[in-house]
């Protein structure tokens, strides 16, 4: 067996009826490239095969009332795929709004937590023959990187399917006898807690006070509460909406050098822009600036004497959005001085900090608690913790193939919760940027018009990137003309003098 980390577990806390935890990923893909053609049940028995080399696939949960500890992982002994991947069609005249929409109502529904924490939704008749997948996965299973290698593992280089790797096939979580769980859960809450709360205590008193000094100062991250509030940080309903949309990274790239700042930076400038639009049209804009949280992955960080395991390896950094700011190019600076900002200020912070508080977390309690904070609509009683999730994942540089279908969009999704109800999530595969957001329909029933700001800001970026290069060729132009002028009347001086003709 394998026992969850708190923050693995906390997402099974955490989730309610109105708060499902699960990531998602939509992927459109061409089938005309389906070694012998494209069925059904070829996709899906060739995902049971792709299966049986990803252990997080195979895995579910355990757990027992003797258990005082987190839950455990075993390997599903009876698994089946029928259980995993099912068909569904898309409604005429199936673009991708309409994939969308049928993304949206089963996203805002849990997983089974009686099987493997995950299902694959197969949509057939989008327009020219193509198919989309969605493929939801449990929070407590994985994290944005996570999913990303699992995209990764799951795609190829070529259609044709790929051997499978022998030690990842004989990977297993094991059984989970009740005694063991119950004896080592035990010891883990009576002994390693207390040790663990002796060494992180030390460490957690002065980051409040350096964090009200940065606060003041006005240099490092926004505090917790005191984003302005926005239509996003309200309590959540069931329902949920989202949107897709697809830019090329030469595009960004190409911002990105010309102004001198990172791919990040234009991303902060975008996400800022796009929300300042779509709040001021409906005269909602703040005057404060917008504060996001972005997930900061802490793999490879692990010299911490506070290391704890766990397959969610991340922190979340809290940045301002320029949604001040209403010149474009502008907006990139800013972002990039906020983010420069935030940075500096979280990297003073022991990147384990949040994974070891997260140990702690009690279960039973804490999810009573969460129930009575939906239910009673606590969220909307205190000032937002911030306003918006933003993350940004670098997928593979390469075109690909998954179960042999080439790959022409891949959408990340990530969960919103109460008072946090909207999350933008940004995914890099090959030439393109792909962008999801994710929201409550019930707050935001226009998310189409967000997202569609998203593209009108790099059309505004790309314009001032001409304008200016354009401004520079000119300029350069008339300097190479004037120096060409100044040449020639030197030379001119030149043959005056040597035939004496002027003193």
């Amino acid at each position: 067996m394998e026992r969850l980390s708190g923050l693995d577990a906390s997402f099974l806390y955490l989730e309610t009826p109105s708060q499902v935890m699960s990531v998602a990923a939509v992927l459109q893909l061409d089938p005309a490239t389906v070694p012998g053609g494209y069925t059904f049940d070829k996709l899906r028995s060739e995902m049971a095969r792709r299966v049986t080399g990803l252990p997080v696939f195979r895995r579910k949960l355990a757990d027992s009332l003797a258990n005082l500890d987190h839950p455990v992982w075993v390997e599903d002994t009876d698994f089946q795929i029928e259980r995993h991947v099912h068909r569904i069609a898309i409604p005429t005249p199936g673009r991708l709004q309409e994939v969308a929409q049928m993304s949206s109502h089963l996203i805002g529904q849990e997983l089974d937590r009686k099987k493997p924490l995950w299902d694959m939704w197969v949509m057939e008749g989008m327009a020219g023959g193509r198919i989309a997948l969605l493929l939801r996965m449990h929070h407590a299973s994985v994290d944005g990187a996570t999913v990303a290698e699992i995209l990764g593992q799951l795609a190829t280089t070529s259609p044709e399917p790929p051997e499978l790797d022998p030690e990842l096939v004989a990977v297993t979580a094991g059984e989970a006898p009740r005694i063991e769980m119950a004896l080592t859960g035990a010891m883990n809450f009576f002994l390693q807690r207390p040790l663990a709360a002796v060494k992180l205590i030390p460490k957690t008193l002065p980051v409040p006070v350096e964090w009200i000094k940065r606060v003041r100062s006005g240099d490092g991250m926004p505090a917790p509460f005191l984003a302005p509030r926005t239509r996003f940080n309200a309590p959540l309903t069931p329902r949920r909406s989202l949107a897709l949309t697809q830019m090329p990274v030469a595009d960004v790239k190409r911002i990105k050098n010309h102004y001198g700042v990172k791919m990040n930076d234009v991303v902060l400038a975008m996400t800022g822009g796009a929300l300042r639009e779509y709040l001021a049209d409906r005269d909602e804009l703040p005057s404060d600036p917008l504060v996001g949280l972005v997930p900061v992955s802490v793999r490879g960080a692990d010299e911490s004497d506070l290391v704890v395991t766990g397959t969610n390896k991340v922190t979340g950094m809290f940045t301002r959005l320029p949604t001040a700011v209403a010149d474009p190019v502008e907006r990139i600076r800013v972002a990039g001085i906020y983010s420069r900002q935030a940075k500096a200020h979280h990297q003073e912070v022991d990147p384990n900090m949040l994974r070891a508080f997260a140990e702690f977390a009690p279960g039973n309690t804490l999810g009573a608690l969460m129930r009575v904070y939906a239910d009673r609509h606590l969220s909307g009683l205190h000032p937002p913790v911030f306003n918006t999730v933003i993350s940004n994942v670098a997928g593979p540089a390469f075109d690909m193939y998954v179960l042999g279908g080439k790959v022409e969009g891949v959408y990340p999704l990530a969960p919103i919760f109460h008072g946090l109800g909207l999350n933008i999530t940004v995914f890099s595969v090959a030439d393109k940027l792909n962008v999801g957001l994710l929201t409550c329909a019930d707050l935001t029933p226009d998310i189409w018009d967000l997202c569609d700001a998203f593209t009108r800001q790099l059309d505004e970026l790309t314009a001032a990137v001409d304008a200016e290069e354009a401004a520079a060729q000119v300029a350069h132009t008339l300097d190479a003309e004037a120096a060409k002028t100044y040449e020639g009347d030197v030379e001119e001086i030149k043959v005056l003098h040597v035939d004496g003709s002027n003193a």
